[in-house]
């Protein structure tokens, strides 16, 4: 081997090692993901458990209390069809327990006068939704309105002049055609992890193949011998 093939293979021997690393860390997480879609997919068929402390992100559950309407809020900005709406978050009132911050579904800003708002107890089906936090990009919450962006039960709560809520939420199932028209399914995480291990992998193929491409390629210097020797020969 020429010494610059040697030398461009010696760089190039820790890029394909990491290569491999990334594509091998994308199967892995394939695996992962396929199995956590799949556990979602089960818990989505079968019957909703008793919620639980702490409980499980996305576990599918049941819960009973009380709303709290006087305390409701709009989460987020949602347009369907021409109309433009929000997640409607109302606190559930428990015996024994913390108030626990339902995102009961989507409603339209002008129709409040359609929302179902059910008194005394109720029993609700859902899934658990941890919570998420602020960011540099998100839109700044409204506590005095009663308007949020971030579903952040804690900051939530307090603004709603709660003393107390549980440090998770719950996303209420049911069927479509009242409103609130609540979430019908549990969320799936996006799963492109077998595209990137691809793009892994192929990477460190094609650093191979232009490797190879370089060690088989002929010296200029060698090539112009032997034009030189065809020329003399005929």
């Amino acid at each position: 081997m020429r010494r610059p093939v040697l030398i461009a293979a010696i760089a190039a021997l820790p890029v394909f090692g990491l290569l491999l690393y990334l594509g091998t860390w994308q199967v892995q997480r394939l695996g992962w993901k396929n199995d956590l879609l799949a556990r979602i997919a089960a818990a989505e068929a079968g019957p909703a458990a008793p919620l639980a402390e702490p409980p499980e992100p996305l576990a599918k559950v049941r819960v009973a209390g009380r709303f709290d309407h006087a305390r409701e809020s709009l989460l987020g900005m949602e347009v369907r069809g021409n109309a433009l709406g929000a997640r409607l978050v109302t606190p559930l009132l428990r015996d024994g327990a913390p108030p626990l911050l339902v995102d009961r579904g989507w409603v339209p800003t002008d129709r409040a006068a359609d929302i179902a708002r059910p008194e005394g107890p109720v029993q609700l089906e859902g899934w658990v939704h941890p919570g998420d936090r602020p960011n540099l990009f998100s839109a700044r919450d409204d506590g005095a309105a009663r308007r949020f962006f971030t579903f952040d039960p804690p900051a939530i709560g307090a603004a709603l002049g709660l003393p107390s809520v549980a440090p998770y939420g719950l996303v209420a199932l049911g069927p479509a055609g009242a409103l609130p028209e609540p979430a019908r399914t549990l969320p799936r995480p996006t799963n492109n992890h077998l595209g990137y291990a691809i793009t892994w992998y192929g990477l460190a193929l094609s650093l191979v193949v232009v490797l190879a491409a370089l060690a088989l390629r002929r010296p200029s210097g060698r090539r112009g011998a032997d034009e030189a020797g065809r020329v003399t020969g005929a």
